[in-house]
């Protein structure tokens, strides 16, 4: 059983202006000391064709870290808008919050974006040069998708991180869960491998859109890749 479990995750100050700094408040538990740091990161997926336009908005190393559960807000600043293609800035990408323990990434918390104009005018009739002051920022945070990563935590053996079966009966680590919003996902290969932590190429990558109006599984590195006998990947609850 995995050391450090996420119980939590809310999205703060959503929906918002796109070039608002993203807000995570995560609530994690640790089942006994660690004898190193957890970093985190938060990802932005800039482009749904390719892993080159992804950005990491920061990083962050928590600890040490004791048993017992712990929270924590993490802010980052939003994207870099000159290294967003345009073709790419309006419409549906990924968000991803990771976190790894000695240089192994054992979990990814992936949510959809929205990214959209405000104004009805501008929704019809987008500029050809993208208005980022005009962008609203919708992250379906109801609907997460976890994908977790077998990885050595000192035990010299690996060791599969999923959740103690004491949590799963707790209310208070379920994720909501907007089931009306989750069916107008559609998979696509490109997003859905960012989900997963699998390269564009990968075998069984599936880009994902949201349809119609307002709607409110990123390969980063080969480094975050894992075979699929190592992973687990599930929606919708943390």
């Amino acid at each position: 059983m995995a050391k450090v479990n996420i119980c939590n995750v809310v999205v703060k100050d959503n929906p918002c202006p796109f070039l608002r700094s993203f807000q995570f408040e995560i609530t994690f538990e640790c089942v006994e000391d660690l004898d190193d740091d957890l970093e985190w990161k938060i990802i932005y997926v800039g482009s749904a064709e390719s892993e080159e336009y992804d950005q990491t908005l920061d990083t962050v190393v928590v600890g040490p870290i004791v048993a017992g559960r712990h929270m924590f807000v993490f802010e980052a600043d939003p994207p870099d808008c000159s290294k967003i293609p345009r073709e790419d800035a309006v419409g549906v990408t990924v968000v991803l919050l990771t976190c790894s323990f000695k240089n192994q990434e054992f979990i990814r918390v992936g949510y959809y974006v929205n990214n959209e104009y405000s104004e009805p005018e501008m929704k019809e009739n987008p500029p050809l040069e993208p208005d980022y002051t005009k962008l609203q920022r919708n992250i379906l945070a109801t609907c997460p998708r976890v994908t977790r990563f077998k990885i050595d935590w000192g035990d010299n053996e690996d060791s599969e991180n999923i959740p103690p079966i004491s949590n799963t009966e707790n209310e208070s680590n379920q994720m909501p869960v907007d089931v009306e919003s989750a069916q107008k996902l559609v998979p696509t290969d490109r997003l859905e491998a960012a989900m997963k932590g699998q390269t564009s190429n990968g075998k069984g990558c599936a880009v994902g859109i949201i349809l119609g109006g307002s709607s409110t599984d990123v390969g980063t590195s080969s480094a975050l890749c894992a075979s699929s006998a190592s992973v687990e990947s599930e929606p919708m609850q943390i």
